[in-house]
């Protein structure tokens, strides 16, 4: 008998092809199929050129004396370090709009995750009417703001629908003018448009939720609510974390409400977000590098709390 040698390429005793070293090296960089990386090659384009490159520019903006010129023209923007977050830090107003979208998180987004559970979970064991009452909560979502504004200035006024129909219960100052109930009646209203989206997100989720489990949880003798409690919520569990993260960064990012609806962040900047302090400051007064230094806490502050609820809610059992 003679000794048959190993083709190159092939593993000795198995027959197997092995890949050449080039071959491996670009599979580790393009992965198994780099059509893939072709096809997603112009969302990641651009993600760099939308998201990633502004985020860049606002962090150096921020350590510099940044200011608006004339296309074309040649100025000096020295560094000056950490000096536009000393300006943001001793700024009350700065102080004053994260606490006012502190506010807004704590209303809007509790709200948005029960409620959008709940209403997710009724429409999808509704049984006759289900597709009109879907289209009933998604239309406030792609309806312009501007005219859903109009509405709730409408309902919402001193003079409103609202306060006729509470009367002599109606608050005084009315709610968008209130320093105390502006940032709650803005809270709401943004909860109420944008729960739509949130159900889908639910919606897509529980088809994912096994009827096995409900069945044999009807055979251990738990009623609606227990079943809700033990196998729709833990099913959901990673909808809930999506969710919870989206809410939050929308929230974060809270501009066009406050600017409609209470004339740019009033009463007294009691409903001023912390994005509306940065048009406030870097396009009406001209100060830039303050407003990125606002920007960058924000950024900060949004990945602390997502790692907080990554940590409590979307970690793996």
């Amino acid at each position: 008998m003679t000794a048959v040698s190993s083709a190159p390429g092939v593993a000795a005793g198995t027959g197997t092809a092995e890949a050449p070293p080039s071959r491996r090296g670009r599979r580790r960089w393009l992965g198994e199929n780099p059509l893939g990386l072709l096809f997603s090659a112009p969302y990641i384009v651009f993600v760099l050129v939308v998201f990633a490159y502004p985020i860049v520019f606002v962090v150096w903006m921020s350590f510099q004396d940044y200011f608006f010129a004339a296309p074309g023209a040649v100025v000096d923007r020295p560094f000056v370090g950490f000096d536009n977050y000393a300006a943001v830090l001793q700024d009350p107003k700065v102080w004053q709009s994260f606490g006012n979208v502190g506010i807004f998180l704590l209303i809007n987004v509790p709200l948005t995750v029960v409620l959008s559970l709940l209403l997710a979970y009724g429409l999808n064991t509704i049984v006759h009417a289900g597709i009109f009452f879907r289209v009933s909560y998604f239309v406030p979502y792609v309806t312009a703001s501007v005219a859903v504004v109009a509405v709730w200035l409408f309902l919402f006024s001193q003079n409103g629908l609202v306060n006729q129909i509470l009367g002599p219960l109606a608050p005084d100052p009315s709610w968008l003018v209130s320093s105390t109930l502006a940032m709650p009646t803005i809270a709401l209203f943004v909860t109420w448009k944008g729960m739509a989206f949130y159900i889908l997100l639910y919606l897509a989720a529980l088809q994912n939720v096994s009827k096995e489990l409900y069945e044999a949880a009807a055979v251990d003798g738990a009623g609606r609510i227990r079943k809700f409690f033990s196998v729709t919520v833990p099913g959901v569990r990673p909808a809930t974390f999506l969710v919870l993260l989206l809410a939050t960064i929308t929230g974060a990012n809270l501009f066009t409400e406050p600017y409609l609806l209470t004339n740019g962040g009033g009463p007294n900047g009691a409903s001023a977000s912390p994005v509306l302090l940065m048009y406030q400051k870097g396009i009406e007064q001209g100060n830039p590098d303050v407003a990125a230094a606002i920007g960058v806490i924000l950024i900060a502050m949004v990945l602390v709390i997502a790692w907080i609820q990554r940590r409590f809610v979307g970690k793996e059992d």
